[in-house]
């Protein structure tokens, strides 16, 4: 960990020219008395860097000074650039080892290259946490000794035994064999079996993690993609799926087909809006789906659901029907 920090710090220096001992201190997330002495050893290596007094000093890398990362051309470099503005790796607990990766990057490309690389790379911005609309993305938060018991037992091919929070259900301790990780939508998964059965679980509803030193009962080899397209599939025609009857606005109708999970049928009424059989995953989805589409779709099937939008609606106007 420490000689990835000292790489770091010439790499900012390199980078900056000049950084003061608390402005370096933020950038590592160490403090300052830690700089001092990742200073002290730099030295001591033989790294030419030295401290500059005064109002505006700091300390600074001896002009010509530069770590050796060849290797990379110049669209290689951009490609890097462009992957690590992606904020996939928080979920995993990868964000400050992907900056350190894409400063080395930036540090190795020659110096005709590095600003019109770097320039290009923030040109372009792919995931942003907001859409057009202003509706954030946001991403869940899982705690850092979880993520990383739970990386290393993925990568070291062990068992790990976690605490798991399930939707409406008390935790409970599961152990697991762990395949692999995913993430989609800022949101992290971890795949594995358990007792021989495909497993899903949320890396957000993991309270703790512990790897254990028995090894993995799992393919020597995954096809992490087909996996997960398999999972996906099984959970979307699984569960307590329910059926809808729908009549609906046409200008609506991709608002409703996105979200359902399937269309059993479909016809046109004579006025000219769409009668659609669909599918949901459960209740919960269904009344979901419906209320975002307002007066544009009535429910006509069945009942519980067109009771709860009701009542639903009833309390709302209830609600704003009154002076505050």
């Amino acid at each position: 960990m420490r000689a990835d920090r000292l790489v770091s710090l010439v790499l900012l220096l390199r980078r900056h020219g000049r950084l003061s001992a608390t402005a370096l201190a933020r950038e590592l997330e160490v403090s300052t008395r830690t700089v001092l002495r990742d200073i002290e050893a730099l030295s001591a290596a033989g790294v030419p860097v030295y401290a500059e007094r005064g109002r505006h000093g700091g300390f600074a890398l001896l002009p010509g000074f530069r770590t050796e990362l060849t290797g990379l051309n110049h669209d290689e470099a951009l490609a890097l650039l462009v992957a690590g503005s992606r904020r996939g790796a928080q979920a995993f607990g990868l964000g400050s080892a992907l900056a350190s990766a894409m400063l080395k990057v930036v540090d190795a490309l020659p110096e005709s290259h590095r600003e019109t690389a770097a320039g290009a790379a923030g040109r372009l911005l792919i995931d942003p946490e907001t859409d057009l609309l202003a509706r954030r993305s946001a991403a869940e938060e899982v705690p850092d000794a979880v993520v990383a018991e739970v990386l290393r037992a993925v990568f070291a091919g062990h068992r790990l035994r976690i605490h798991y929070a399930a939707v409406d259900q008390t935790p409970e301790w599961r152990t697991v064999d762990p395949i692999g990780l995913v993430t989609v939508r800022e949101t992290g998964y971890l795949l594995a079996m358990r007792s021989g059965e495909d497993r899903t679980y949320r890396l957000s509803r993991i309270r703790a993690a512990e790897r254990l030193a028995e090894p993995a009962r799992r393919p020597d080899q995954v096809d992490l993609d087909r996996v997960w397209q398999e999972r996906s599939t099984r959970f979307r025609t699984g569960g307590d799926q329910v059926t809808v009857l729908v009549r609906l606005d046409p200008a609506r109708r991709e608002d409703l087909v996105g979200t359902a999970l399937a269309v059993l049928a479909e016809e046109a009424d004579p006025d000219g809006r769409l009668r659609l059989e669909v599918t949901f995953q459960d209740p919960r989805h269904a009344r979901w789906a419906l209320w975002q589409l307002g007066t544009a779709a009535e429910a006509l099937a069945p009942q519980w659901l067109r009771d709860y939008l009701r009542d639903r609606a009833l309390a709302i106007a209830a609600r704003y029907g009154t002076s505050p």
